[in-house]
């Protein structure tokens, strides 16, 4: 397993946000995390990446998390958070090659890489903007090729952990990031992504794991763990699920 946590325990603001919870994750897999309002999941992405601290056991590739230095994990773990904080008047070109202070390789090499992912994800034409000018879909397809770039050169299966990647992309490039990330499982590469919508995940994910009260309610195939009784008990609205008339992957729809 790329990434383990043991009975993690974590509380925010006097609430239990993760209650005792264990739970690993594989490379070449893309996992989605999924759970109502305020049950968890970006806290837990948060754990996982080493960001929030809480009691419990972290390992990543079978070594302790604190015997990990931050240089060399970031070669293999990259994190996509929900919103980014750089302002700077960076162009977009600059802002993925950010990504290559992991790379052991020259400023030219670092350059290719940097445009190979911007091609990827389509932000090519964007190459000489700035940041701050993009809208935030255009931006978050921005830091997901940096992030990429960062873990070009990973010694191991690499790690991606994207909270929310899709939740500012139009239809059009929401379908396109989730097709580059699980074409990237195909590669050996893990995805750890949270989404909100329920018919997303179950189009995409290899796994699913909706949370809720701060534990795993179900952890599966998303044909396997999904009903309409699970999604009613979580999420307090009946529905039901069809199979997509062309691909037969599930479907959640209003009851």
């Amino acid at each position: 397993m790329a990434i383990t946590l043991q009975s993690a325990q974590l509380s925010l603001s006097g609430k239990t946000v993760l209650n005792n919870l264990s739970v690993s994750f594989a490379s070449g897999c893309l996992t989605v995390i999924l759970g109502p309002n305020g049950t968890g999941k970006s806290s837990l992405l948060k754990v996982l990446s080493g960001e929030l601290r809480c009691a419990g056991e972290l390992s990543f590739y079978g070594k302790l998390r604190q015997h990990w230095s931050a240089p060399e994990l970031a070669k293999s773990l990259a994190v996509l958070p929900q919103a980014s904080s750089l302002n700077f008047n960076f162009t977009v070109r600059e802002v993925v090659e950010l990504g290559g202070m992991t790379l052991n390789a020259s400023h030219d090499q670092i350059k290719k890489i940097a445009a190979d992912n911007m091609a990827q994800l389509a932000i090519t034409s964007l190459a000489e903007r700035l940041l701050p000018q993009l809208s935030g879909g255009e931006q978050q397809r921005v830091h997901l090729a940096r992030i990429l770039t960062q873990v070009a050169q990973s010694p191991r299966a690499p790690m991606l952990l994207l909270d929310e990647p899709t939740s500012a992309l139009d239809i059009a490039h929401q379908q396109q990031t989730l097709m580059l990330l699980k074409e990237l499982t195909q590669r050996g590469v893990g995805v750890i992504a949270v989404l909100h919508d329920l018919n997303l995940a179950t189009h995409y994910a290899d796994r699913m794991i909706i949370l809720h009260q701060g534990e795993i309610a179900a952890d599966g195939k998303p044909a396997v763990v999904l009903s309409p009784e699970l999604i009613e008990g979580i999420y307090h609205y009946p529905v039901q699920i069809i199979s997509h008339p062309l691909h037969g992957y599930p479907l959640v729809v209003s009851g």
